[in-house]
């Protein structure tokens, strides 16, 4: 691929694609609603722009990429942030040699104008005024303009370009005209025990069944509570135990507890002891708590937890 281009007599330096060893393993409803948001069936058709939403964590971003890739795509991620400006998002001017200037296209222009996949990464922590430079691109105009190089870049036919965004509270609230250009919203929900197990072993393939199974089933638990622990802290989970087994020359299995503590922190240690979420993360996940009727709640938290722990509501 060219490492630059031109457009209304400007030369654009063009990002470098990503090349990273991602497997989507999990819901295939998932990955198909985003297929067809990308498919165009038609020459009066164009494609979607969906935005992908879950916990940090749950493979919204790895499921992009699978599918990009499987439709043929070179992949582009770019990492969004509150300090993401517009020119971060289209065209950024660079002092070269002689006091010259030269322009760098963003991975999102560059997957524009190569006809690539863009997977804009935590797309709901950038502000409204970075989003309002995307309008025109995120509708049947298919452009974007570049105030600071003084062009108008058109799509490639062959573009397409996706949203990942956390459900958590520490982002921006998009705005209507935003969102109604984001569709469809698919939703990435936790894996099953049968998806969690696959994911653990495909990204920890040197750890063994059992402690794979173990992490899994803690995580599966922690799922039923809508706790915010994932597969990508189970990953995180297995590598350090088998770190810590390896330097002290023992069995990983014994240093579970230790790695769950160092990778969730209290809130870990104490849901795997007790089977029960800790006074702040009980807090936080009230909502779903207080749904569960007595058996639901005796099925997670056992017998001795019922009486004490859950809502007075449910008591009575």
């Amino acid at each position: 691929m060219a490492n630059k281009t031109t457009i209304e007599d400007v030369e654009l330096h063009l990002a470098h694609p990503d090349s990273i060893n991602m497997k989507w393993i999990g819901n295939d409803q998932m990955r198909e609603q985003l297929v067809a948001a990308w498919t165009v069936i038609s020459d009066e058709d164009i494609a979607l722009n969906p935005r992908l939403i879950g916990k940090p964590g749950v493979g919204k971003t790895t499921l992009a990429y699978a599918v990009a890739r499987q439709m043929g795509r070179v992949v582009y991620i770019m990492q969004c942030t509150m300090d993401t400006r517009p020119e971060d998002l289209l065209v950024t001017p660079v002092v070269a040699g002689e006091g010259k200037l030269a322009y760098h296209a963003s991975p999102l222009v560059t997957a524009m104008v190569t006809g690539g996949a863009c997977i804009l990464d935590e797309g709901n922590r950038m502000s409204e005024k970075s989003w309002a430079s995307l309008a025109p691109l995120l509708d049947q105009r298919r452009y974007a303009e570049s105030i600071i190089a003084g062009i108008k870049i058109h799509a490639h036919p062959n573009f397409r370009v996706c949203v990942t965004m956390n459900d958590d509270a520490s982002t921006y609230e998009l705005p209507e005209y935003i969102q109604s250009r984001l569709q469809p919203q698919i939703e990435v929900a936790f894996p099953s025990r049968d998806e969690e197990i696959s994911i653990l072993s495909f990204n920890v393939p040197f750890a063994e069944e059992d402690i794979v199974a173990y992490v899994a089933d803690f995580l599966q638990k922690a799922h039923q509570v809508n706790l915010p622990f994932t597969s990508r802290d189970g990953v995180n989970i297995l590598r350090f135990a088998k770190k810590l087994g390896e330097l002290r020359d023992a069995d990983a299995k014994g240093f579970l507890s230790e790695s769950i503590e160092a990778v969730l922190g209290k809130d870990g240690a104490e849901f795997l002891d007790t089977g029960v979420p800790g006074d702040r993360m009980r807090g936080a996940m009230r909502e779903v708590i207080d749904d569960l009727d007595e058996d639901d709640y005796e099925d997670l938290f056992g017998d001795d937890e019922v009486e004490d722990d859950m809502p007075e509501g449910d008591k009575e």
